[in-house]
C-alpha cells in the first residue's frame, strides 16, 4: 500500500476509510473525556485505539498498526479494565476534586499543551518536503523501526518509558480510595443481615391475618396461616 505522504494524494478507498474512521475516533476520544464512569471511558479509548491502528496500516506502517491493535488495545486496555473492575470504581463514586480548581487548571494546561505541540509541529514541518517511507522500509518495516528506535532515538525511547511509568504510578495514587475496615460489607454479611430475625423480606407471618383496609381475609386463610 503506497504511503499517502509519498504518493502526494489519497486514493478513494483510503479517503473513504479515513473519513469514516476519523468520525469514530473523534467520538471515542470525546466519550473517553466526557464519560463519568471509568470503565466506560476505557471502552471509548479502545474504540479510538482501534481506529488509530487502522490509520497506521493505511500509512504503510503495518507493524505499528498491528502493535497498536494487539498490544495496546488487546492487552494493555484489557488490563486497565480488569484493574478498574477489581478496584471497584463505578458510577456511584463521588467525583470530588482533591485539589481546588483542578478541572479548570487541567483544561487550561491541556489547551496550552495542544497549542504548543501544534505550533512546534507546524514550524518543524512547514518547509520539510514529504519523503515517504520507501527509504525507511527498504530492508523491511520491522527492521527499519528497530534500527531507528535503538540507535538514533534510543535516549528518547528510554525517557518516554520512564515518563509512562511515572504517569502510571501517579494515576494509581490519584485513583486510590482509602476504605476503612468494615465500611463495605461482604456478601455473607449482607445475607445474614437480610434474613436476621425481624428483618423479613416479605410480610411477617404474624401479620397474615391482619384485616386489610378493603377486604378481610377469610377465616380459612387465617387458620392455615396459624
Amino acid at each position: 500500500m503506497t504511503s499517502i505522504a509519498a504518493a502526494g494524494a489519497m486514493s478513494s478507498g483510503e479517503a473513504v476509510t479515513f473519513w469514516i474512521l476519523a468520525v469514530f475516533a473523534l467520538f471515542g476520544a470525546l466519550g473517553m473525556v466526557l464519560s463519568r464512569n471509568a470503565i466506560h471511558s476505557a471502552l471509548w479509548l479502545v474504540l479510538t485505539m482501534l481506529c488509530l491502528g487502522v490509520f497506521y496500516v493505511l500509512q504503510s506502517a503495518p507493524f505499528i498498526g498491528l502493535a497498536q491493535i494487539i498490544v495496546y488495545t488487546g492487552a494493555i486496555m484489557m488490563l486497565f479494565l480488569f484493574v478498574l473492575m477489581l478496584v471497584g470504581r463505578d458510577a456511584s463514586d463521588s467525583l470530588i476534586e482533591t485539589l481546588r480548581g483542578q478541572r479548570l487548571a487541567a483544561v487550561a494546561l491541556g489547551i496550552g499543551f495542544a497549542a504548543l505541540v501544534g505550533t512546534g509541529l507546524y514550524r518543524a514541518l512547514r518547509e520539510t518536503p514529504a519523503a515517504g517511507l520507501d527509504q525507511a522500509n527498504a530492508g523491511g518495516n520491522v527492521q527499519g523501526i528497530a534500527a531507528l528506535l535503538f540507535t538514533k532515538y534510543v535516549f528518547a525511547f528510554e525517557v518516554t518509558s520512564a515518563l509512562l511509568i511515572t504517569a502510571a504510578l501517579g494515576a494509581m495514587v490519584l485513583a486510590h480510595i482509602e476504605r476503612r475496615r468494615g465500611e463495605k460489607r461482604t456478601q455473607p454479611e449482607m445475607m445474614r443481615a437480610r434474613f436476621a430475625p425481624g428483618n423479613y423480606p416479605a410480610r411477617s407471618p404474624d401479620l397474615a391475618c391482619t384485616p386489610r383496609p378493603t377486604r378481610s381475609p377469610p377465616l380459612a386463610a387465617c387458620r392455615m396461616a396459624r
